[in-house]
């Protein structure tokens, strides 16, 4: 199959999955929260149903992992979730029909991941392959930016915003089913059905405790940072949907963490990753009303995430060598897991004790995940 004949609907696919159904929701919260009277302890409940949607979806598709269909039934059924959350979102008329939204756009994610790496192992040349990987995931920081400049464009229209993002969806659907194959009775690579165990695994035991540490640090940023900074009011709403968008833009420099891990090795890239990322919520909870310390702030939280991100999925392939798909999905899982816990708390953190030691706690979780991190990963 040609490169750019998967490639291109690929990202837009992750784009609308990542970008559109699942990290949103952030930008658009403070609209949101007004609307349907929310408070931040039920914004973070409702945060952690992307996660806890995310991480039954990922679990099914890695063990079920279209052995009979192929991957593209599974790509197929992501597009149909995030379609239908997106729509479900952007008619919510309370909190509840928005839960119901959020459970089948967080879905979505989970189950978009493993089947284009499946994708791409049958229809792609091996010696394209990491670079399909790599614009694929991409996806996710190009559809940052764009929900970004969506809100940018449509403002407090929140409603409006999800609807057109389902229209997107719909159309980033019916592009994959053109363009993905049946899998065929002869395939080129067959696939075996996944399992989650790590008995017997050496090395597995830190990559959960450190996939987990991140996605705690990392679920106050994504759920309440344009919160944060609306409570200030020093910021208009293109200056919200700026943030945003550097978020985005800048995790497209954090497809490098492949380069940067061979040149200077996994636990290097690991420890930084992680201390930016800490440093990135530190930075924000210091100095929210000072754009250029804010904007700073979304640059590094922007790199550091998605660099991470690749870190993790690296690691995770080291540590189960045997099985690349598990050492995918177990870290990814991991991160969802602690993004789950992160976003309950979070939300009744900033109740009690407000939005600055809120971040500052996250920030410093973020520190302990380095500390944590590994000293000698094997090659």
């Amino acid at each position: 199959m040609n490169f750019s004949r998967l490639v291109l609907p690929g990202i837009t696919m992750i784009a609308v999955t990542y970008g559109f159904a699942r990290f949103s929701y952030g930008l658009l919260l403070p609209n949101i929260s007004q609307d349907l009277e929310m408070s931040s302890s039920v914004s973070g409940i409702i945060s952690s149903l992307f996660y806890i949607a995310y991480c039954f979806a990922i679990v099914y598709s890695t063990v079920v992992l279209t052995i009979n269909k192929g991957p593209r039934f599974m790509i197929l059924a992501a597009g149909t979730s995030a379609f239908i959350g997106l729509l479900i979102m952007g008619a919510s008329p309370n909190v509840w029909v928005l839960a119901l939204g959020v459970l089948f756009a967080g879905g979505s994610t989970g189950l978009v991941s493993p089947p284009y790496g499946a994708a791409i192992s049958l229809w792609i040349k091996e010696k394209n392959q990491g670079k399909a990987n790599t614009w694929i995931n991409a996806g996710t920081s190009i559809g940052l930016a764009l929900s970004g400049a969506g809100a940018l464009a449509l403002a407090s229209e929140w409603r409006l915003t999800y609807v057109i993002y389902a229209l997107i969806a719909l159309i980033a659907l019916i592009w994959n089913a053109k363009v993905i194959p049946r899998l065929g009775d002869k395939p080129r690579v067959s696939f075996a059905i996944g399992q989650f165990s790590i008995r017997g695994v050496e090395g597995a035991v830190p990559l959960i405790i450190c996939a987990t540490t991140l996605g705690i640090s990392t679920a106050t940023f994504w759920t309440f940072a344009i919160d944060f900074l609306a409570s200030t009011g020093a910021y208009g709403s293109w200056q919200l949907s700026l943030f945003w968008i550097i978020i985005g833009v800048f995790g497209i420099l954090g497809g490098f963490s492949g380069s940067l891990i061979q040149h200077f090795g996994l636990p290097w890239a690991y420890k930084w990753g992680s201390l930016i990322i800490g440093t990135a919520s530190l930075l924000l909870a210091l100095l929210p009303e000072q754009w250029v310390a804010s904007y700073l702030s979304a640059a590094l939280f922007g790199i550091s995430y998605i660099f991470i991100t690749g870190v993790l999925m690296v690691w995770g392939i080291r540590v189960f060598i045997t099985n690349a798909s598990l050492g995918i999905g177990t870290p990814f899982l991991l991160l969802a897991v602690g993004q789950v816990i992160g976003s309950v708390f979070a939300g009744m953190l900033i109740d009690l004790g407000g939005f600055t030691l809120t971040f500052v706690i996250y920030g410093f979780i973020g520190i302990v995940a380095m500390i944590l991190g590994p000293k000698e990963i094997k090659k």
